[in-house]
């Protein structure tokens, strides 16, 4: 069956000119590890050089505690998040950590996960177990599962044992939109304690974290949002401000949640401070007119390679720009053959992509930034079949 395939959206006017992504490569891949514009960078270099001119002026308190709580001000109303209940981490698997070493587990407590959740937070959630005598419970959630049948499968998975349950927002192998509001009000009639991993969330679609009605909400913007890689946040409700306990106890402990956690020893700050410019950068370019131009050109590019590969169509949530396709029967069924494909797929195709095995089924997941046009995934569709065949 042949697939109608839209137009993909017209490139905005020079926006691949902020990224000093190295022309040699296409990269679809925006997801792992994000691309910082000049600004950013620009941003960041200016704060590290203010730094090594003098530490003890730039690290000293309070003027350091003083700046990146400004800074945190200004991305958590980005992400609609209460400034004084959300903390700076370097990352959604550090705050999966915080998390999960704040809630009070004992033996025969479980965790709740899906089998979308990601490779480091279930091993976060492995090690948890093991520290307490906890269970790791999954829930098994189909590919193309509606909402009303994602609900349905948490909540069957939940039994009066389950302490916590950290549920995507988006999940990264599978790129799937989880109804999170719906779930958090199912589980917390059951009195579970409601963790949201929005990894992929700030900056690639809109979200009210204090509409969420969750107990913790953990996101990246160092993917989506521009920042400079280690900017994550991490929002408690005010309920459980008093029960977060940071990864190690620093010279903020005694000031609580959320400077205790931000503050852990000597660190480097300056790309926290430099996430702003990351916002700028985007609001210059129009928030919506990014997120529009992203996810028709990863819905475009999804369908036009489910084409040339003849795999089965997997339907998207349409504002995502992130996106998977399914692989031919039989390839990257295993998580090292969805390696050896991604490499193969950048040294032979000069493309960036990432590959996953889920359930068995081989998953490549695409990417779409104001970075990219129509002819990186018209590349993609006309060389990969090519290269499966020669396997």
């Amino acid at each position: 069956m042949v697939m109608a395939i839209d137009k993909p959206p017209e490139p905005l006017p020079g926006a691949r000119l902020l990224f000093t992504l190295d022309p040699g490569y296409v990269h679809l891949n925006h997801g792992s590890f994000g691309a910082a514009p000049i600004p950013t960078q620009r941003a960041a270099a200016r704060l590290r050089e203010e730094q090594e001119a003098d530490p003890m002026r730039f690290l000293k308190p309070p003027g350091i505690v003083q700046r990146v709580r400004h800074t945190r001000r200004h991305l958590a109303r980005f992400v609609g998040a209460d400034p004084d209940g959300t903390a700076l981490v370097p990352n959604v698997t550090a705050a999966c950590a915080v998390v999960l070493g704040s809630v009070r587990l004992r033996p025969g407590d479980e965790i709740l996960l899906t089998d979308h959740t990601y490779g480091a937070v279930a091993l976060e959630a492995a090690r948890r177990c093991a520290e307490t005598g906890a269970t790791v419970v999954q829930a098994r959630i189909g590919l193309e599962d509606d909402d009303d049948a994602v609900v349905a499968a948490i909540a069957a998975a939940t039994t009066d044992r389950t302490r916590v349950a950290i549920i995507d927002q988006i999940s990264s192998a599978t790129a799937k939109l989880f109804p999170v509001r719906r779930i958090a009000a199912e589980l917390h009639r059951r009195g579970v304690f409601v963790a949201i991993d929005a990894a992929h969330v700030p900056g690639m679609i809109d979200v009210d974290v204090s509409a969420l009605g969750v107990d913790a909400w953990f996101g990246n913007l160092h993917k989506w949002a521009y920042a400079p890689r280690g900017t994550g946040l991490l929002s408690v409700a005010a309920a459980h401000h008093g029960s977060v306990r940071p990864l190690a106890a620093s010279w903020e402990y005694d000031n609580g949640f959320p400077a205790s956690v931000e503050f852990q020893g000597t660190q480097d700050l300056a790309g926290w401070l430099a996430a702003p410019a990351g916002l700028h950068t985007m609001t210059a370019l129009g928030v919506d007119v990014v997120r529009d131009h992203n996810a028709r050109l990863a819905r475009y590019g999804q369908r036009l390679i489910t084409e040339a590969l003849g795999t089965p169509a997997v339907r998207s949530a349409p504002e995502l720009a992130m996106r998977v396709v399914r692989l031919p029967a039989g390839v990257a069924t295993t998580p090292e053959a969805a390696s050896q494909l991604r490499d193969r797929i950048a040294e032979q195709l000069r493309i960036h992509v990432a590959v996953s095995a889920w359930r068995r089924i081989g998953l490549l997941r695409i990417c779409a930034q104001v970075y990219n046009g129509a002819e990186d995934f018209e590349r993609l569709a006309r060389s990969l079949p090519p290269l499966l065949r020669a396997r």
